[in-house]
C-alpha cells in the first residue's frame, strides 16, 4: 500500500474517473507539479471550503493530466518533473486531498471545448466548488478563463474561487510569484535555498542507489549513486545536502555532474553521508538539496581533489546544522 493511499486519498483516472467524483466535490484543475506554495494555498482554501459544507460535501478533488500535455502535443517542450508521480501522490494526500483524478493527454479530453468541459462539471459532476489559480485557463485553445467560468456559474449553485497569487522574497531581495516555471528554473541554476522558499521545503531527488564507478570508497569518501529518472537534476555542481536513513537525517555532500577529476564520462549523481555507515544499495533514497557550495572542476591529482572534497564536508556539516 502505497503512502497515499495509506492516507485515504483515492485515485481516479480518465473521463470515467472524473465521472466517479461525489456530488458536492471542492474540485481544482491544474498540474501541481512539485505541490508549491501557491498550490498548498489553494488547497488550504479547499479545505476551508471543504469545512463549509454539510457533511464535508464531495470532498477535496484534484484534475490533472498524468502525463504532461505537451509530452504529447510538443514532446521536445515538455517540462521535466520537480518530483516523481508517487512523491507527487504523498503531497497531495498530506495536503488534504480526498481524490485525485489522472487524465491522460488523449484526444478526446484535449479537444474538449471551454463551454463542454463547463458543462460537464455543472451537469455531470455537480461540483459545489471550483477553485483555481489567478491565471488559470482551460479548454481546447485555453478559452476557458476565470472569468469565465464566473459568468457561466451565475445561478448554478456552484462557487468559482480564484486563490491570490503567492508572492515570496529571494535571496536576492527579489519579490517573485511562485510557480512550477519558476521552481524549474532555480532549480535548473543551482539555486537550491531560492527553490526551498518556493517550495515550503528543500528540493528533494529521488532514485534507487546503483552501484557507480566505486571511485569515492577509494579516497574515503563512499558515495550513494542515486539513478534519478522521473524528475529534474539541479545545475551541475556540489551542494549541501541532507538524507534521512531508517529514521535518522544525516548531513551530506551532493556532487552532481560528469566528475572532471575522475573522467566519469556520464552525469552522476553521488551524495556522501556524513556520519553513515551503511550498504544502501538497491535501496530509494530521498535527498534534500539545501543549498549550493560550488562548480564541477578538474583538479590536477587527487591530493587536491581530496583536499577540496574536505572542506565541501566540513561545509556542508555547518551549513546542515545550521538549517
Amino acid at each position: 500500500m502505497g503512502r497515499a493511499e495509506q492516507l485515504r486519498m483515492n485515485i481516479l483516472r480518465g473521463l470515467s474517473g472524473l465521472r466517479q467524483l461525489p456530488p458536492g466535490a471542492v474540485l481544482s484543475v491544474g498540474n501541481f507539479d512539485g505541490v508549491h506554495r501557491g498550490h498548498a494555498q489553494i488547497l488550504a482554501r479547499a479545505r476551508e471550503l471543504r469545512a463549509g459544507s454539510p457533511g464535508g460535501g464531495g470532498g477535496v478533488a484534484i484534475a490533472t493530466f498524468e502525463p504532461h500535455p505537451l509530452s504529447v502535443l510538443r514532446p521536445e517542450l515538455a517540462p521535466p518533473r520537480l518530483m516523481p508521480r508517487a512523491v507527487k501522490h504523498e503531497l497531495l494526500a498530506a495536503e488534504g486531498v480526498d481524490h485525485l483524478v489522472e487524465l491522460a493527454p488523449a484526444p478526446e479530453i484535449l479537444e474538449l471545448s471551454a463551454e463542454a468541459f463547463w458543462a460537464l462539471l455543472r451537469d455531470e459532476l455537480r461540483i459545489a466548488h471550483l477553485i483555481e489559480g489567478p491565471t488559470f485557463t482551460f479548454g481546447k485553445g485555453r478559452h476557458g478563463t476565470i472569468g469565465r467560468l464566473r459568468e457561466w456559474a451565475t445561478g448554478s449553485g456552484i462557487g468559482v474561487h480564484a486563490a491570490p497569487a503567492h508572492e515570496v522574497v529571494l535571496a536576492d531581495l527579489s519579490v517573485v510569484t511562485v510557480s512550477s516555471t519558476l521552481v524549474r528554473w532555480l532549480v535548473g541554476h543551482g539555486r537550491a535555498r531560492d527553490a526551498a522558499v518556493c517550495l515550503g521545503r528543500p528540493y528533494a531527488l529521488a532514485g534507487e542507489v546503483v552501484k557507480g564507478f566505486q571511485r569515492g570508497r577509494t579516497i574515503g569518501v563512499p558515495t550513494a549513486n542515486l539513478n534519478v529518472t522521473e524528475q529534474m537534476v539541479p545545475m551541475d555542481g556540489v551542494y549541501v545536502a541532507r538524507c534521512a536513513v531508517d529514521g535518522t537525517t544525516y548531513p551530506a555532500a551532493l556532487s552532481v555532474g560528469l566528475l572532471p577529476t575522475m573522467e566519469a564520462g556520464r552525469r552522476q549523481v553521488e551524495a556522501h553521508l556524513l556520519g553513515f555507515n551503511g550498504d544502501l544499495y538497491g535501496r530509494q533514497l530521498s535527498v534534500d538539496v539545501i543549498d549550493w557550495l560550488r562548480d564541477q572542476r578538474k583538479f590536477q591529482g587527487l591530493d587536491p581533489l581530496k583536499a577540496q572534497i574536505a572542506r565541501d564536508l566540513d561545509a556542508a556539516r555547518a551549513v546542515a546544522s545550521g538549517v
